[in-house]
């Protein structure tokens, strides 16, 4: 049976693309481009637009429930459906709604991935309990670390964000998979991580995912460590802790209709390696260079370097990159 290309996205999902930990993830972007209470170092999507604490329904729910309906129909390989994309979802008044809604519809388990900023407010708390997964980012116990790394609204505070992490842990009954987002030079010391340690020991999360700078930052002064780091770190923080690789399952019965329009729908949401995008389409890399080529001539496409490696990045997302490339 005919069914319409899993890459072709609506206005609020894109994908499925390959996420190092949740497999093929569908997202489900809810919030404008950077909106966001933090405005991180290392954020793909480059410096945020709106530092804001405001919730309120960004995008219209009935919207976004009518966009994943569709993708449930016509995508034929989805793991997880992930809020995530171009701001902190949980910014969204709706964010509960939706994921009560989905769950009418699918099986397929929701993951949330937040900066956990909201946290400690108990309706966010209530909004994130039907979820299967939650993946908060905790990168430093130290408030003067976190202002560094986060650059947060000025009344976030690392101590509410800690209390509550440990007060979402007492009563959500799905799995916290905790982030801990390493840049050199800024939290990578042992004696930080130690530090840090003891405050995971309160959250009590199922699993830590020890992560490092891998696409182009926002800043670039944000740099990855390296793996021998990363393992001494994971080392000190313990058995519950996994170092976040690369991706590497090859798509699975996906279709190649307007592969143009496929990868630009794919790079419109981040930064993108061509070997990436070969896993997610099921496309050669040739080909995926040569449409890469076309669409940079066009002037849609921008080309960076971070740590050797090419990232494909949609033109106008943020000032990063410059000019059109070839490549």
């Amino acid at each position: 049976m005919q069914t319409e290309s899993p890459r072709k996205t609506g206005r609020y999902t894109y994908g499925p693309v390959p996420s190092r930990r949740l497999g093929f993830s569908l997202g489900i972007d809810i919030i404008p481009l950077k909106n966001c209470s933090y405005d991180c170092v290392y954020c793909q999507l480059g410096k945020t637009k709106n530092k804001v604490l405001l919730r309120k329904e960004y995008t219209p729910a009935q919207d976004v429930l009518a966009d994943i309906e569709k993708a449930l129909k016509n995508y034929m390989h989805i793991d997880f459906l992930t809020f995530s994309g171009s701001g902190e979802p949980t910014l969204h008044k709706k964010i509960g709604y939706l994921i009560r809604e989905i769950k009418k519809l699918t099986t397929i388990p929701v993951a949330v991935l937040t900066n956990g900023s909201l946290l400690h407010l108990p309706e966010v708390r209530d909004d994130l309990m039907n979820a299967d997964v939650v993946i908060p980012t905790l990168c430093t116990a130290d408030e003067d670390v976190f202002r560094v790394i986060h650059r947060g609204h000025n009344t976030v505070d690392i101590r509410n964000i800690i209390n509550g992490y440990i007060d979402f842990r007492k009563d959500f009954k799905g799995q916290i998979w905790l982030e801990v987002m390493i840049v050199r030079g800024v939290n990578d010391k042992p004696e930080q991580i130690k530090r840090l340690k003891k405050v995971i020991e309160q959250i009590k999360p199922d699993r830590i995912h020890l992560n490092t700078v891998v696409r182009p930052p926002s800043e670039s002064s944000a740099h990855p460590v390296s793996h021998e780091k990363l393992q001494e770190l994971k080392d000190i923080l313990g058995s519950k802790t996994e170092i976040v690789v690369d991706f590497s399952e090859t798509a699975k019965e996906i279709q190649n209709e307007d592969t143009l329009e496929m990868i630009l729908a794919i790079i419109s949401r981040r930064p993108i390696t061509a070997d990436d995008l070969a896993k997610t389409t099921n496309l050669p890399k040739k080909e995926i260079l040569e449409c890469i080529k076309k669409l940079s001539q066009k002037g849609k496409v921008m080309i960076s370097e971070h740590e050797g490696r090419k990232f494909y990045t949609i033109r106008g997302i943020d000032d990063r990159t410059k000019g059109p490339q070839q490549g």
